[in-house]
């Protein structure tokens, strides 16, 4: 009788050995009990760009151009970045020239990708914006107004970082991907070493990206209104005519560290509008590089609200009270109800 159960337990025990051996169950132990993967900023941080490929190789030129803010700071560390962005709108003879100048400013502080930054945007129109993240909170307001912490905006902060720091992306691409850069050897710029790169307009062809295949755009029931139709005309139509400057890029972290650009596109005449001209110029670089600039939380701030008042808060700003006083009436209270008449007259 004391055979059968000790046979069964060895049985058990040779079954459980035969299954820990099963490939597949260890590749699935392995990823389960494996160290948590770094975040793909790191990783992409640590990938060797040499700066000296640039020129002849368009995959480490798009990968360096488009380099996000995230990244620059896992490869740089602490830094000041300054840009300042124009663009200017030309279109037939007779009509008015639209201007629009912008200031970027970010800096970084120690800690990579989760440390402390402060990014501040403002144009020539009185528009703007700014974000803080210090202590892992994040702080926003725009130009003129009062900080309010965003405890739920989750991600905010990153696009804003994003956002600020990627003008030269976003030029690159509305020139199609057609910056050539040519190598001029090697300058001096906040005490690194630079590969210094003459900028032209390039030829159409291999730009070192896969080009992303979107759905079809919605078409509403109405149609397109006006604007929406400029716009789409500007980026299915657009055509780079010229483009000159130099591009830094630092021979240690391949990090972009100065940028000056200046290039024009044209627009055919089409169903939106008339032929037109922009001329897009861009001035960047990287200053204080190693610097911590030990940010601060703003001093006042509003706490982080559910849902705006709306309506209700400005009438309370202006003094004016959000229902009647009881026992008034006026000419927007509501009056009481005559009594219906008595059926039997009494």
């Amino acid at each position: 009788m004391t055979r059968f159960p000790k046979f069964a337990l060895a049985a058990t025990l040779a079954l459980a050995t035969v299954a820990c051996q099963d490939p597949v169950d260890k590749a699935a132990k392995a990823r389960i009990f494996s160290p948590e993967d770094p975040p793909k900023v790191v990783a992409s941080a640590a990938e060797k760009l040499p700066p000296e490929d640039v020129a002849d190789n368009p995959r480490v030129a798009r990968r360096i151009l488009s380099m996000d803010a995230a990244e620059v700071t896992e490869r740089l560390g602490p830094h000041t970045f300054k840009a300042t962005v124009s663009y200017e709108w030309t279109g037939a003879p007779g009509t008015v020239t639209t201007r629009l100048n912008e200031t970027r400013t970010f800096r970084a502080g120690p800690g990579g990708v989760s440390g402390d930054f402060h990014g501040v945007l403002e144009n020539s129109r009185d528009q703007g914006l700014e974000v803080m993240r210090v202590g892992g909170k994040v702080y926003a307001r725009n130009r003129y107004g009062t900080f309010r912490q965003r405890l739920r905006d989750r991600g905010i902060a990153e696009r804003t970082r994003t956002e600020l720091t990627g003008a030269i992306r976003d030029l690159d691409a509305l020139f199609r991907g057609r910056l050539q850069l040519s190598p001029q050897g090697t300058v001096t710029h906040e005490g690194r070493t630079a590969w210094r790169y003459n900028v032209t307009l390039g030829p159409e062809g291999n730009t070192g990206t896969t080009p992303t295949v979107l759905p079809a755009l919605a078409e509403p029931k109405g149609g397109r209104d006006d604007t929406t139709r400029r716009r789409l005309a500007f980026f299915e139509n657009r055509t780079p005519k010229s483009l000159s400057g130099e591009v830094l890029v630092d021979t240690e972290t391949s990090v972009v560290l100065k940028t000056r650009l200046d290039g024009r596109i044209t627009v055919p005449a089409n169903d939106a509008g008339g032929a037109a001209e922009l001329r897009m110029v861009l001035e960047s670089a990287l200053s204080e590089i190693g610097q911590d600039p030990k940010l601060q939380p703003p001093e006042n701030f509003l706490p982080d609200a559910d849902k705006p008042q709306g309506i209700a808060d400005a009438l309370d700003r202006f003094g004016i009270p959000r229902n009647k006083p009881e026992g008034t009436t006026g000419p927007g209270a509501a009056q009481p109800a005559d009594e219906p008449a008595d059926e039997e007259g009494n």
